[in-house]
């Protein structure tokens, strides 16, 4: 009863060294300080690319995020901490195993033995000896003992058990620090489902800007193409010279040639969507050869508070996490500078024959317990709580970090789709005037006012303008796509994690 009582003494006044943990006190701007976009509609984060109202888009950012390698590891990384979460655990709890054995012992000839076993009755004469078969036959029925020359062979089945009591507290810090990786871990994959939504975005928004730039070359080498035959058979007629002929059968070979980079491109991005859609490269150049139509320009979506971030984005809630689980392992470390305090117990059945095995008169146990003190390690403990220390003062530092590259993400996306959107406007209004001015040059060519030359320039003009404007659309889809990601956009805050 006394040890029981001591025990029960030592469990109730245990501690948990170590600091706690509180999370950081993070000072961020009131509002953000680029032109904010205004708010049509409501998007819904989670699930931002359903706002481009493209069917294929959403079929691939869903395949994606379902088998991409990429989202598949850190998945297993989150089974991986859950496992630890287990592990950690189990140090606060005792450990039993279960032994069978059977041992066998020779003795010596010349180990001197004779007169000791002369004692207990045996014939120290007895070279044969017995043989040890578990019975143990012969002088080994004596008294136990064996003489010289022979053995004893015993059998044993039993159980022993371990436990470190976790008096000041590390095991469970460990706990802690286990439980709080899991966490990381969890929020880790939600930054991987980030990430990929937008990166698939980004791939397809960009395969559909070079279609559409594919399109606009091809129509005006359809165009100029028609404006050479035309021109051929009033060369032939003498109504234009041969050189006006020859200068646009250049300009229309230019133009063709002008095809083949942004083809290959095309294909460039394909590859990479089959790729993060965790397929071979080549799987969806049949399904995403034919152009689609234009992806219309979805709502911006109004970007709040600064402080929200620090709830949205995973990267700061994996970062904080971390931050916890680094402080838990100094007080894992600070535990360690203490007595560690265990006690053992060994029960087991032992005889030298199998038939007697089971027998109340085998029993035998072993209790010890156990008390481990520090004395002299030159330093060694004390250095890893400083090292622990430091670790956490750098998981401080990180999170400061990442929350200023979120708010530096999501000020960037604003300027760009502020000033994107105002240049698309304008290019718009360019396009317009250089295909008006290219409708009078034509006609005063063809009354003779003018040479081919003037309408060559202006037929570059607008070329030019509607390839320019094309690359404009597709920037500003991508910016968009860039604020999304920065607002932490592509987690279900309903989803299980992994």
């Amino acid at each position: 009863m006394r040890r029981l009582a001591l025990l029960a003494l030592l469990l109730v006044s245990s501690c948990t060294v170590g600091p706690n943990y509180r999370p950081p006190e993070t000072q961020v701007p009131p509002a953000f300080a680029e032109p904010q976009p205004p708010a049509d509609q409501a998007v819904d984060l989670a699930r931002w690319w359903n706002a481009f109202n493209d069917a294929e888009l959403d079929r691939l950012v869903t395949t994606a995020l379902a088998q991409n390698l990429d989202v598949r590891q850190a998945a297993s990384r989150v089974r991986q901490a859950r496992a630890g979460i287990a592990a950690a655990r189990a140090r606060l709890l005792p450990e039993v195993d279960a032994m069978g054995n059977a041992t066998n012992i020779h003795f010596s000839k010349n180990a001197g033995l004779s007169s000791l076993e002369s004692l207990f009755g045996g014939s120290s004469g007895n070279s044969g000896g017995a043989s040890g078969t578990g019975s143990g036959g012969g002088g080994a029925q004596q008294g136990g003992i064996a003489p010289p020359g022979s053995g004893i062979t015993t059998y044993a089945i039993g159980f022993d058990a371990s436990w470190e009591i976790d008096l000041f507290g590390g095991a469970r810090r460990g706990v802690e620090a286990a439980r709080a990786r899991t966490e990381a871990a969890i929020w880790q994959a939600r930054d991987t489902q980030v990430t990929l939504a937008a990166e698939v975005a980004d791939a397809y928004l960009t395969l559909r800007t070079l279609q559409q730039r594919e399109a606009v070359l091809r129509a005006e080498v359809a165009r100029q193409s028609r404006a050479l035959d035309l021109m051929v058979h009033t060369a032939q007629a003498g109504l234009v010279p041969q050189g006006d002929t020859i200068r646009q059968r250049s300009t229309l070979a230019a133009a063709e040639a002008g095809i083949e980079p942004v083809v290959a491109e095309e294909h460039i991005e394909m590859h990479a969507l089959g790729l993060l859609v965790g397929r071979p490269p080549e799987s969806l150049l049949a399904e995403l050869q034919a152009p689609a139509g234009t992806t219309p320009l979805p709502p911006a979506v109004p970007p709040g508070l600064p402080s929200d971030l620090l709830r949205r984005r995973p990267d700061i809630r994996a970062a904080e996490r971390n931050l916890a689980a680094a402080t838990a392992d100094i007080g894992v470390a600070v535990a360690d500078l203490y007595p560690h305090f265990s006690l053992t117990g060994v029960a087991e059945l032992i005889s030298t024959a199998l038939s007697s095995l089971l027998s109340p008169h085998s029993f035998q146990s072993v209790a010890t317990g156990q008390g481990l003190f520090p004395v002299l390690d030159f330093g060694r403990r004390r250095a890893q709580v400083n090292i622990r220390k430091e670790q956490a003062q750098q998981a401080y530092l990180d999170y400061q970090k990442i929350v200023l590259g979120a708010l530096k993400d999501v000020e960037d996306a604003l300027a760009r789709v502020d000033a994107e959107r105002r240049r698309n406007d304008e290019l718009r209004g360019g396009v317009a005037d250089a295909e008006r001015a290219l409708a009078a040059v034509d006609a005063r060519y063809r009354s003779g006012l003018v040479d081919l030359s003037a309408v060559l320039q202006a037929q570059q003009a607008v070329l030019s303008a509607r390839d320019t404007l094309a690359q404009s659309d597709g920037a500003l889809r991508q910016n968009l796509v860039s604020l999304y990601k920065a607002l932490g956009g592509g987690w279900d805050p309903e989803a299980k994690p992994a």
